[in-house]
Order: structure tokens, then sequence, then C-alpha cells
């Protein structure tokens, strides 16, 4: 059986199809990948809002004074010490 040799027009057409398709699935990917970039930053966020929340209730129960607290958070050495 003979084959049917292929126009360069429908090889072209060929090769339009398969780069859209590939385009398509790219845009896709990427939305994907910003939507869990998105949903990764959200839980960062809520992360860090309840380490807030532990660390204002261990305020509430600390002997420390302020400025020790303050000076402890700056990085600073203590009187103390």
């Amino acid at each position: 059986m003979a084959r049917r040799a292929i126009s360069i027009e429908e090889q072209i057409d060929r090769q339009e199809a398969v780069v859209l398709a590939m385009k398509k699935k790219m845009d896709d990917m990427k939305a994907k990948y910003e939507a869990e970039i998105e949903k990764m930053a959200k839980l960062v966020e809520k992360k860090k809002q309840i380490e807030c929340k532990e660390i204002l209730e261990l305020l509430k129960t600390t002997p420390r004074s302020f400025d020790e607290i303050k000076a402890f958070l700056k990085g600073e050495e203590s009187e103390e010490e």
C-alpha cells in the first residue's frame, strides 16, 4: 500500500494544532499554579496570625516587664545578665 505524501501546508496545520493544544495546557497549568500560590500565601498568613495570638497569650502570663520584653525583641542585652 502506497503512502500518501503529506503536503507542507497540512504539516504546518497539524503542527499549529499541536502548538495551540500545548499552549492551552500551559495556560491551564499556569492558572492552577497561581491558585496554589495564593492558597499557600493564605496559609502562611493564617500561621502568622496564630503565632501572634500565641505570643499575646504568653505576654499575659509572663513575669517580665514591658521594657525587658521590648529589649529582648530588639535583640538587646538584658541589664540583669
